[in-house]
């Protein structure tokens, strides 16, 4: 699910859930509130098992919609104890709350899916090609970014030894649905038989992967397989050949989900 959407249909069931309680007699208001803060967000929690979009992601729900019933508490209060036209206390509360919505919403677009191509160019300046501005993750320092390096050259070394010729065709595109195909040739160009193939998908500076694809063959030294990415924003997918569990080729390609 995108995330605006979940945040903006969100918002509209407090309203809506804040107007209903309204017609029940009894209902403390400051429990209305929280009622219209929490039941959106308790759906929101089970439409996110199984697919986890960020600890930030879900902080933000969480703050926006509690933050919503509060406001609309804190609004019926003023104006019933107000007389005439609204005070501006709460009007500003109001104004406040619907631009840290729109700002926190805007960050979160441009962390994932990066600025809009015409505002990127304008902004940061093109020489006709591709401006790429989402957030790529963080990148960890000391002794563990130490032994990464140092793993990442020896792999590096070992596919230089094995000589594999690599082709992977079907990971550009915009679909969210993607055919991927790998061709695997040894140095003389003989196809590459009796090796696993995977696709591992993630976050940028997430941790674990999202999904893991394994390839199937399809005919000599052909593996392959349909990514559906799980969600819009960038992702990096990592290619993997295994021979007898280790690891003998990987590459890393970045992909960008509409």
């Amino acid at each position: 699910m995108n995330t605006m959407t979940s945040l903006l249909g969100g918002l509209a069931a407090v309203f809506a859930l804040y107007a209903i309680g309204g017609a029940i007699r009894g209902l403390p208001p400051i429990l209305r509130a929280l009622l219209a803060g929490l039941i959106p967000l308790l759906a929101y929690f089970a439409l996110i098992v199984g697919r986890w979009p960020g600890l930030d992601v879900v902080a933000m729900h969480i703050s926006v919609f509690l933050a919503a019933g509060l406001v609309l508490f804190a609004v019926s209060q003023f104006r019933r104890h107000s007389v005439g036209r609204m005070h501006w206390a709460p009007k500003l509360l109001t104004a406040f709350f619907l631009g840290l919505v729109v700002v926190n919403g805007s960050l979160l677009y441009i962390a994932t899916k990066g600025l809009p191509d015409p505002l990127a160019r304008w902004w940061l300046g093109s020489d006709g090609t591709a401006v790429y501005s989402g957030f790529s993750g963080v990148v960890t320092h000391g002794q563990a970014a130490a032994k990464a390096v140092s793993s990442e050259l020896s792999q590096a070394q070992r596919e230089s030894e094995l000589g594999w010729q690599v082709e992977v065709a079907g990971l550009d595109g915009n679909a969210p649905a993607r055919a991927i195909q790998v061709r695997v040739r040894d140095r003389t160009g003989l196809p590459v038989d009796r090796i696993e193939a995977e696709l591992r998908l993630q976050r940028p500076g997430a941790l674990q992967a999202t999904l893991v694809l394994p390839l199937a063959a399809l005919g000599a030294g052909t593996y392959g397989g349909v990514l559906h990415l799980p969600a819009s924003g960038r992702w990096l997918a990592e290619l993997r050949l295994l021979r007898d569990r280790d690891v003998h080729y990987q590459l890393i390609q970045e992909l960008v989900a509409p």
